[in-house]
């Protein structure tokens, strides 16, 4: 929310640099996130004096073009080259000098310097309209009146603007500070606070309403509100005879200073009034009300309403509409029709002040994606006694602007009134929630500078009367929360002693495995992300899974957080896109998630862990590894959180993955689910994140790890008394034999003494027949009850080796 510091100066009177402002405001909860410099011209025509002409004569070169002296008030006279054809001896000119950056209507800026045209020097520019952003016309030289004094800046003559303008961050519970008012009411209460001098009390100066009065009552419109709860107060009234037209230059600057684009003088002063009170308005054409009647009701389903954007819309039976006699005139407090709005030929105006039912309003601007100035303050909560008000303000702004007169009474639908809140202030609590004690005397002052009565006192509390403008105060803790953000957090003390209540919540398993293999991971240089569950749909699209198990969002706050993920993959490859354009391409990271999708029945959420590693395998440094991360590399991450999880590694069986994702995966199940699913990502997965370089990815099924961690018993065994054997074998097979197999052919075959064997060498090459490797496996065997003999030794190798040739074909090499 932009907030002008010229127009906050309008309802309190304050001088202060824009710096201290800014840090007051944030002080009292309003967080300026920053400042900017606002000028009703571009470039706010600096370096641009008035000059007078004192020579004119043809250019010796150019048909077209003269050579001129100019008087800018300087001791010497400019020679300046000019090509307009008005340019004459004695006129009062505006003239660009040397180092002017000039930001013309259209086109690119561009600066003054002195240079030479067809041979005379020239040391500046007498300007023509378009070349400095004050018209459109380049017919010729802007021409002054003969009183213009020589060397006033243009700035001056032409009354340039210069504004600051904060960017406040304006938090959703502050609908109260939603205007340029309500922020003052808050500065003023700070400064009350830290500035005041003696008993001197800043005070909010409205805007008055003296002069309002009904000139005539030649044009009423009824209103009918069909649904109360919605609309609670609905008001209006009629300007009749205006003048649509562009609005005087004040108020295009103000609008233009917090970012809206005038459009005409109806319209701007509506949303004048809407930021400078906080209560949105609408105008309709009030020839356009048929049956002379505004009626509020809901649309019926399926009701189309074209809006003033020209896009037709399907309506529903929640939606509130303003409509006349025969047809919808306006979705109520979120956007205007197309055939009801102002236009040049509007004569009569109607304008509509209301407070709508939060809720209500909100729900119309989600279903239709729609986002106005007004459909953010009604949905956070208006002030409903501000309706009145703002519609004076506005008609009086109408008859000053464009000419009207007041043709009716004001028409106040409000069957309901919404009384004050009313809460018990109570001393001891709120110390104990502050943290001090604030003295009564200083309490009240705070509380009367928020303009919180007091109706009642006691020794214990204070009885309190809430402003209705203050929608967020609704308890006693809030009332707190408003006197401390004027007191000032940063004047309650630090005691010397802190007192605090723990509270323990025991880690279940699955939070102590997850930790232990967070812990290994962040150990092994892995970084954890954090990512949105929110995804895009065109990843959907690129995995090519089903679309119709995709969890979709009713709506999105973008195209791009329109669907749940279905993985983890695509967020992790964003995480590394955007390391590798920030120049970081060694990169390991790993995180913990959850996948949703759709089913026949109902949903289902998957919680996974996806590790990723790409580059180097250790970053850059004088004595790194250099070596490039492959498969082996992740496989070895993907085995250590698995043993650290529990999981009994020989009960898992492997098999080749073939899925879109992966260029080349194996997936590891266990009791025909699968555990883990890891390789090197697709080629035309990377394509979209613009990745080069190979990409290893590990999936692993976070539910059946946690559950193979659960069935882990702990066994305690004597640590043995014998020693163990170790043999080694070499052996040629397949090139399609996986050493998984060769595992299971092993513990199958030798179930007592085989404690594990290892695989630690792989050729195949041109040494060896095609198609066929070579594996070098080493064993490791061991009897609790006795030494091994070599005859028992030889006779378990020989049984491996027997069963090797049977099952997988080897050939052992002797």
């Amino acid at each position: 929310m932009k907030i002008s510091y010229n127009w906050l100066k309008q309802y309190f009177d304050i001088n202060l640099p824009a710096a201290q402002v800014a840090q007051l405001l944030t002080d009292c909860g309003l967080e300026v996130e920053a400042t900017e410099t606002f000028q009703s011209m571009k470039g706010g025509l600096e370096g641009l004096v008035i000059g007078e002409v004192k020579t004119c004569a043809k250019h010796p070169n150019a048909d077209k073009l003269s050579v001129t002296t100019v008087d800018i008030g300087t001791e010497n006279l400019l020679s300046i080259v000019c090509g307009a054809p008005n340019v004459a001896v004695g006129q009062r000119v505006v003239v660009a000098t040397v180092g002017a950056k000039l930001f013309p209507t259209e086109g690119e800026p561009f600066e003054i310097k002195k240079s030479k045209i067809r041979g005379e020097v020239s040391e500046g520019m007498i300007c023509a309209e378009d070349e400095i952003g004050l018209g459109k016309s380049h017919e010729g030289i802007i021409v002054l009146h003969s009183e213009v004094t020589v060397g006033m800046s243009a700035k001056e003559f032409f009354k340039v603007e210069e504004d600051l303008v904060f960017e406040i961050g304006l938090t959703p519970n502050r609908a109260d500070a939603a205007s340029h008012i309500g922020v003052a009411r808050d500065l003023a209460a700070v400064c009350n606070r830290q500035l005041a001098v003696g008993n001197k009390k800043n005070e909010i100066n409205y805007p008055t309403l003296d002069d309002f009065k009904v000139d005539n009552n030649d044009l009423q419109i009824a209103v009918e509100v069909i649904d109360n709860s919605a609309c609670p107060r609905y008001s209006g009234i009629t300007v009749s005879g205006v003048s649509v037209k562009d609005s005087p230059q004040w108020l295009k600057n103000k609008l233009l200073a917090i970012g809206v684009h005038p459009i005409n003088n109806i319209v701007d002063i509506t949303n004048y009034v809407l930021h400078e009170c906080g209560q949105p308005l609408h105008a309709f054409d009030a020839d356009e009300i048929t049956g002379k009647k505004v009626i509020v009701r809901n649309a019926n389903d399926g009701e189309k309403f074209t809006t003033l954007d020209g896009v037709e819309r399907i309506l529903s039976s929640s939606n509130l509409m303003i409509c006349n006699s025969s047809n919808a005139m306006c979705m109520a407090g979120v956007f205007g029709g197309i055939n009801s709005g102002i236009s040049e030929k509007t004569k009569n105006v109607f304008i509509e002040s209301a407070y709508f039912n939060p809720a209500s309003i909100r729900k119309t601007s989600k279903q239709h994606g729609l986002k106005t100035d007004a459909s953010f303050r009604f949905e956070r909560g208006t002030d409903p006694e501000a309706t009145i008000y703002a519609l004076k303000r506005a008609a009086l702004l109408m008859k000053e602007i464009a000419g009207g007169k007041i043709s009716s009474d004001v028409v106040d639908e409000y069957p309901q009134k919404v009384e004050p809140q009313q809460i018990a202030y109570h001393f001891k609590s709120a110390t104990a929630l502050i943290g001090k004690e604030i003295g009564k005397n200083e309490l009240k002052s705070i509380l009367s500078s928020l303009s919180i009565s007091v109706l009642h006192e006691s020794d214990e509390a204070l009885q309190l009367q809430i402003p209705t403008y203050k929608v967020d105060v609704t308890r006693e803790a809030d009332v707190v929360e408003e006197v401390l953000r004027i007191y000032g957090y940063n004047n309650v003390e630090i005691p010397q002693k802190l007192s605090a209540s723990l509270s323990y919540f025991p880690k279940t398993d699955a939070d102590a495995v997850q930790e232990k293999v967070s812990g290994y991971l962040s150990d092994a240089g892995f970084f954890e992300m954090l990512n949105n569950s929110l995804s895009k749909q065109k990843y959907i699209e690129l995995s090519g899974t089903n679309d119709d198990a995709a969890v979709r969002i009713l709506n999105p706050l973008s195209q791009d957080l329109g669907v749940m993920r279905q993985s983890l993959l695509y967020s992790g490859l964003e995480a590394i896109e955007y390391n590798r354009n920030r120049q970081h391409a060694d990169l390991k990271f790993f995180e913990f998630g959850t996948t949703y999708h759709k089913k026949e029945k109902g949903f289902e959420e998957q919680h996974r862990l996806s590790i990723f590693v790409t580059g180097k395998k250790q970053a850059a440094s004088w004595n790194g590894d250099k070596a490039a991360a492959n498969f082996f590399y992740l496989k070895t991450f993907v085995e250590n959180i698995l043993l650290l999880a529990g999981m009994n590694m020989a009960k898992l069986k492997e098999t080749s993955s073939e899925e879109k994702n992966f260029s080349y995966a194996v997936s590891w199940t266990m009791n025909e689910k699968e555990v883990v699913r890891f390789g090197s990502v697709a080629k035309k997965q990377l394509k979209p994140f613009d990745i080069s370089e190979e990409v290893f990815y590990a999936d692993f099924n976070w539910k059946a790890v946690l559950k193979a961690a659960s069935s882990k018993r702990i066994q305690y065994t004597e640590i043995p008394k014998f020693p163990q054997v170790k043999r080694d074998l070499s052996m040629v097979i397949n090139a399609e034999v996986t050493y998984a197999q060769i595992r299971d052919i092993a513990f199958r075959t030798e179930k007592i003494l085989l404690r594990d064997l290892n695989l630690f060498d792989v050729y195949a090459g041109d040494k060896i027949e095609e198609g066929k490797k070579s594996y070098a496996v080493s064993f490791l065997l061991l009897d609790e009850r006795q030494t091994l003999t070599d005859k028992q030794i030889d006779k378990v190798m020989n049984r491996l080796m027997e069963q090797f040739e049977k099952e997988a074909g080897a050939v052992i090499r002797k």
